[in-house]
């Protein structure tokens, strides 16, 4: 791991930094009173505002749009509460949107034209991106930013696009969640023993990985953990209060077993546990991104051989696989899941029936 107290440093770790230009460089460009976040396409976005001919014309436009995506920002974070990496997402696709209509439309958009775009100019939008190689999920997603910027605009600024109302989301094919068997996950803690440089840092990658696949957690809510939402005696853990998509708040019970490896990961991290500082901390002394969790498990199934399905939101899937199995109830798994509908937390079962059905084809001599 990279270094820090009572470690060495290592390139390999899940502490590993990050390029420059990435996730954590976006993160940092990230401002305390909103998302003002400049990625190449929000460069984009203003270098085609500067080289509007009209330059008192474009100094407006690029003003009051400004103003109205900054206002946006701040109405996600502060009413909307979407999670820090679905904010940072959002923010990209709607100036990825800007960028394209400034160059699209030959000079930037002003307020009054937001209105009036047609179907053509959102097709357009999405038809270059998937001539980029852009996947229809991301896509959705794109699409779903647009429509929150203009949602926030009718209910603020009296700002109605018919045309967006009228826009069919693309159809994405949902594909069935992929869990770890538990001899997989079960190497995956042993492997972080042999990857770990310091004691403390094997100890916090335990329990991240012990919270993900132990309490369902998604990795985002698992780093975004306080030391206050542990009991001053971590070994008497049995359950978290989590927030997660939406702001949506639940309690999530803890297995002693997971509630141990928590326990240990706090007795051995350097940096302080008051109630607001972070439960997991990077090599630095602050709070773990949940980019190097992703990489570290990435270099984690590398070694054990896994398939790239191998992923921290694959432990949750088994969370989720191994409750059902064992006769838990729909409904159970939605709440500890924090799934908004039960459709999403359906699609475990689909899982379920392929597995049967696939053991019924090996087993059957007429399959």
């Amino acid at each position: 791991m990279a270094g820090g107290p009572g470690g060495g440093s290592r390139s390999n770790s899940m502490d590993a930094a990050w390029p420059v230009g990435g996730a954590a460089s976006s993160q940092r460009a990230t401002s305390a009173g909103g998302f003002a976040l400049m990625t190449g396409e929000a460069r984009g976005f203003m270098t085609a505002l500067a080289a509007t001919a009209d330059t008192a014309t474009a100094d407006t436009a690029m003003a009051g749009v400004r103003e109205l995506v900054e206002a946006w920002r701040r109405w996600l974070v502060v009413e909307r509460r979407l999670a820090a990496s679905t904010l940072l997402a959002y923010d990209a696709d709607l100036q990825a949107f800007l960028a394209f209509q400034a160059r699209h439309q030959g000079a930037p958009l002003a307020v009054g034209e937001l209105a009036g775009l047609d179907l053509k100019s959102f097709r357009a939008f999405l038809a270059e991106r998937q001539r980029r190689g852009v996947g229809a999920r991301s896509n959705v997603r794109a699409l779903a930013a647009i429509r929150s910027f203009y949602r926030y605009l009718e209910r603020r600024h009296d700002i109605v696009n018919a045309a967006l109302k009228a826009l069919a989301t693309p159809k994405v094919r949902r594909g069935l969640p992929r869990p770890l068997p538990e001899a997989d996950a079960e190497n995956l803690l042993r492997t972080i023993s042999a990857d770990a440089s310091a004691p403390w840092i094997e100890a916090r990658d335990q329990a991240i990985v012990g919270l993900m696949w132990g309490a369902g957690l998604r990795v985002g809510e698992t780093v975004g953990l306080n030391r206050g939402a542990v009991p001053a005696a971590p070994s008497h853990l049995t359950e978290l209060e989590v927030r997660g998509k939406g702001g949506r708040v639940r309690r999530v019970p803890v297995l002693p077993a997971v509630a141990r490896l928590v326990a240990e990961a706090i007795r051995l991290c350097p940096y302080p546990g008051t109630s607001d500082a972070p439960l997991f901390y990077g090599a630095k002394g602050k709070r773990l991104d949940a980019g190097i969790v992703r990489q570290a498990v990435r270099r984690w199934r590398r070694a054990l051989g896994l398939p790239e399905t191998a992923t921290p939101h694959a432990l949750r899937h088994s969370f989720a696989t191994h409750l059902l199995n064992d006769g838990a109830d729909l409904r159970s798994v939605q709440e500890l899941l924090g799934h908004a509908s039960l459709s999403t937390t359906q699609i475990y079962t689909q899982v379920e029936t392929t597995r049967l059905k696939e053991a019924y084809a090996r087993a059957h001599r007429r399959a």
